[in-house]
C-alpha cells in the first residue's frame, strides 16, 4: 500500500477549489480570505508527504502464561521511519479469552526523534492455544494529509495453560509399587520416615547405627525406616463433550473447564510427590501422556492439557480399551460429567481389570438452570434434561455398587476420604475362592 490521502486532506481540496471558484467568478473576495487557508493546508500536506512505508515489529514479552497472568504486546516502529510522518496509531483486534490494557486496544504515539514504541497489555482469561490477530498501524503525515496502513508479518501465538488449583490429598494410595515415591509402605525399607530401632543384623549398613542406643545399651541398634513407594496415577479426562457456560478464570466455569484444572493440579500434586503420573483424553485417538515423573513431565502434561477441545473425535468402549492399557495396580482417576455411556463402560472394564477407580464429576451445580435459560422449548426441554439426571443418578448408584466412589471437584480435600477408604479396603487381607 502507498500514501493515501486522507478525508480531511480531499475536503480542503475540494473547499479550497470551490471557494476560490467563487471568488474569481462572483468577485467575492471574502470567500478568497477563507479559501486561500485552506488551500495553503493542502499544498503543505502535499508537498511534506511522506515517501518511504514505516516498517512495524511486534513481540510479546511472554508467549507462555497461565489463566489470569498477563503479558505485554510491544509494537515498535525502527529510528529510520520517515521524518514527515507526525503520528503513529495502532490497534489491536480484539479477540475473545483476552482482556486489553487500554479496553479499545488501541494506542496512539506522536512520532519524535528515535524509535516509536507502543504497548498494549493482553491478559488472557481461559486454557489454550490462541492467536493474537495482527494489529492495524496507522501513520499519518504532517498536519494530517496523508496516511498508510502497515501491517506485521505474522500473528502472534499465546499458550495459556490450565491455573492449577491449590491441592492436597493424603498419603494414603492404594496399592503402591516401586520405590521412588514419598508414600509410606507397609514393610521397612530405604525410606525417610522413621519406623523404630532395632537389634544390629547381618547387612544393615553401618550409617544406619544409632550410635546413642549402642552406648546406653552396650549393643548395636540401628534406626529402621519405612520403605517409600511410589504408584502409577492415571488421569483419564473426559473430553468428549461439554457441559455448561465458561466465562474464564473469573466467572463460571464449565465441565471442561472444570476438568482441565483439576487434572493440572492432580498431577502436580502426586508428581510433586514422586509418584509416576499418565494422562488419557478421551476425546482424541492418538493424544495423550505416558508414565513419568519430574517437572518436566509436568510441563509435558500442561501443554497436552491446552489442546483439550470439545470437538475431538470420540472413542467408543472397545477403542478406549484398545488403546489405552492401564495397569491393574494403577490409580484411575476419571474427570467427567458422567453423561456418556461410552465413559461408564470403560469405567466398569476397569474395575474388572483390578484397577482402583475414583470418579470425579465436573458437572457444574448449575446446569440446570444454564439448560433451562438455552431450551428453545421451554415446556419440554427441563423435563427431558430432568429424565437424564435421573438415568445418571440411577448410573453412578450401579458404579458405587462396583466400589467405585463417586466426588464432584472441590479443590483440596476432595480426595481425602476416598483414598483412605481405598487404601484400607487395599491392605484388607484377600480371600481366594
Amino acid at each position: 500500500m502507498s500514501w493515501q490521502p486522507t478525508h480531511a486532506q480531499v475536503r480542503a481540496i475540494c473547499v479550497a477549489a470551490v471557494l476560490l471558484g467563487v471568488a474569481v467568478l462572483l468577485r467575492r473576495p471574502d470567500a478568497a480570505v477563507f479559501g486561500l487557508p485552506l488551500a495553503f493546508l493542502a499544498v503543505w500536506g502535499r508537498f511534506f508527504r511522506p515517501r518511504e512505508r514505516p516498517e512495524v515489529h511486534t513481540e510479546l514479552d511472554a508467549d507462555v502464561l497461565f489463566e489470569g497472568q498477563g503479558t505485554t504486546y510491544r509494537m515498535r516502529v525502527p529510528e529510520s521511519v520517515d521524518p514527515d510522518v507526525d503520528l503513529i496509531v495502532a490497534a489491536l483486534p480484539r479477540t475473545l479469552w483476552f482482556q486489553y490494557d487500554p479496553p479499545q486496544a488501541a494506542i496512539a504515539e506522536p512520532v519524535s526523534h528515535g524509535e516509536v514504541r507502543l504497548e498494549v497489555g493482553v491478559r488472557s482469561k481461559r486454557w489454550g492455544l490462541r492467536s493474537l490477530e495482527r494489529p492495524t498501524v496507522t501513520a499519518t503525515s504532517t498536519v494530517g494529509a496523508y496516511r498508510i496502513q502497515v501491517t506485521s508479518a505474522e500473528p502472534l501465538s499465546v499458550t495459556t495453560l490450565p491455573l492449577r488449583e491449590g491441592f492436597e490429598a493424603v498419603d494414603a494410595v492404594p496399592r503402591p509399587a516401586g520405590l521412588v515415591g514419598l508414600h509410606r509402605s507397609r514393610r521397612p525399607g530405604e525410606g525417610t520416615e522413621l519406623a523404630g530401632v532395632r537389634p544390629f543384623r547381618t547387612g544393615d549398613r553401618l550409617r544406619r547405627i544409632n550410635w546413642s542406643v549402642s552406648a546406653r545399651t552396650q549393643e548395636l541398634h540401628v534406626t529402621s525406616t519405612w520403605s517409600d513407594r511410589d504408584t502409577e496415577v492415571v488421569i483419564m479426562v473426559d473430553t468428549g463433550g461439554e457441559i455448561g457456560i465458561s466465562e474464564g478464570i473469573d466467572g463460571r466455569s464449565s465441565s471442561l473447564d472444570t476438568a482441565v484444572r483439576a487434572a493440572a493440579a492432580i498431577a502436580e500434586h502426586y508428581l510433586r510427590n514422586g509418584d509416576r503420573v499418565r494422562l488419557i483424553d478421551t476425546g482424541s485417538l492418538f493424544r495423550g501422556v505416558r508414565s513419568g515423573s519430574g517437572r518436566a513431565h509436568l510441563r509435558r502434561i500442561l501443554d497436552t492439557l491446552v489442546h483439550a477441545d470439545r470437538r475431538g473425535r470420540q472413542q467408543d468402549e472397545e477403542q478406549l480399551a484398545r488403546r489405552n492399557r492401564v495397569r491393574s495396580d494403577s490409580l484411575v482417576l476419571v474427570l467427567s460429567p458422567l453423561l456418556r455411556p461410552t465413559i461408564l463402560g470403560y469405567i466398569v472394564t476397569l474395575v474388572h481389570s483390578g484397577c482402583t477407580v475414583i470418579a470425579i464429576d465436573t458437572l457444574p451445580p448449575d446446569v440446570v438452570s444454564i439448560m433451562d435459560l438455552d431450551a428453545h422449548d421451554t415446556r419440554s426441554w427441563p423435563l427431558a434434561w430432568r429424565l437424564r439426571l435421573l438415568e445418571r443418578r440411577r448410573d453412578l448408584d450401579r458404579l458405587s455398587d462396583l466400589g467405585v466412589p463417586t466426588v464432584p471437584w472441590q479443590g483440596a480435600g476432595t480426595l481425602d476420604e476416598v483414598l483412605r477408604d481405598a487404601a484400607r479396603v487395599s491392605a484388607a487381607p484377600r480371600i481366594r475362592s
